[in-house]
């Protein structure tokens, strides 16, 4: 394995593993979790799952009807924010949690680094839910004009797929621009006080910093990337957890399919739930696309190919066949 890429990946992954942990003690009361203990996911009394800021998994759990459903069954769940998917998968990794949801981007980390993880399900694309932002009277134009630049963003998430391609796209290479890694909350106080030029960012910190900083679009994902919202589960809970697995896409494929026809409503009833201010939230939801279905052919050869990227650019320290985190007719 090439030294200088197996050095970046550890770092990565010591420093997901270290935020992930403050995460999960601050929403458990817990330092850590009993592996041991949960081993045997059959006969399971709580799902754990884990969700960020904003997404179907957030829109199922303040609506509560999936919560009442698996009640019935003997079944509770425990519910486990984290600020990004990459600190959500290193909880499934570790067994905080047994569910959850993130972008693209972070599974691919997540398998390189031996997580087991299995793909569940996805989101339809959603390119215009991430971009490139630069301040209100920025001279910074087009991507050709980040040469040079400071560029901050959540390495191994989703719109760390989109930089890449978008750079790529206007025949620049990553090492053009000097990219700075910070979590969403962090980035944004980098980029307001003009600590960066550009800040490459997801929904709802995207359309929140466009209402509320005036930040200006450079470049969005249309064209470059799908975006997609994927479900991903533990492999030994997915394995003998089917039943449970099907009851939460059958309520998140309800909930998406009721946010769809009522847009307005839908931010009103999440505004509370989220802290953010409703005008936002109906600016997210207007833009993202709804419908959850099981992984597709065409869709893990999407991911294949971020994985194979990915690796080409020293960014995983080994390359992945991302079939190793698929269960067979799931």
């Amino acid at each position: 394995m090439n030294l200088f890429r197996k050095i970046i990946f550890l770092v990565f992954i010591s420093n997901v593993a270290l935020i992930t942990g403050c995460a999960a003690q601050k929403e458990t009361g817990s330092s850590g979790s009993n592996i041991e203990a949960r081993a045997d996911h059959s006969n399971i009394e709580t799902v754990h799952i884990g969700y960020q800021k904003f997404g179907t998994l957030n829109i199922l759990k303040a609506e509560g009807n999936l919560d009442e459903r698996l009640k019935d069954q003997g079944i509770a769940i425990e519910w486990i924010e984290f600020p990004a998917g990459p600190q959500l998968l290193e909880a499934l990794n570790v067994g905080s949690i047994d569910f959850g949801h993130t972008g693209e981007a972070p599974p691919i980390f997540a398998q390189a680094a031996g997580a087991p993880i299995v793909y569940i399900a996805n989101g339809p694309a959603s390119p215009k839910g991430e971009a490139i932002l630069v301040q209100k009277n920025s001279p910074i134009k087009s991507i050709e004009d980040l040469k040079g630049k400071k560029v901050v963003l959540n390495r191994g998430s989703n719109v760390h797929y989109l930089l890449v391609k978008a750079i790529q796209d206007a025949g620049l290479q990553l090492d053009d621009i000097e990219v700075t890694y910070l979590p969403p909350g962090d980035a944004r106080i980098a980029f307001d006080r003009g600590d960066v030029d550009a800040w490459v960012i997801w929904d709802p910190f995207f359309a929140s910093a466009e209402v509320e900083l005036e930040a200006r679009i450079l470049r969005d994902g249309e064209g470059l990337v799908a975006n997609r919202e994927f479900l991903l589960a533990e492999r030994t809970f997915a394995e003998v957890n089917d039943e449970i697995i099907s009851i939460i896409l059958e309520e998140l494929d309800s909930v998406d399919q009721w946010v769809s026809e009522n847009i307005g409503e839908a931010a009103a009833f999440l505004s509370p739930e989220v802290s953010i201010e409703a005008p936002i939230l109906e600016k997210v939801l207007e833009r993202r696309e709804f419908g959850i279905s099981r992984v597709t052919e065409e869709v893990l050869l999407d991911q294949q190919s971020i994985g194979d990227t990915f690796y080409n650019l020293d960014l995983i320290p080994s390359e992945i066949n991302i079939y190793d985190a698929v269960i067979e007719n799931k």
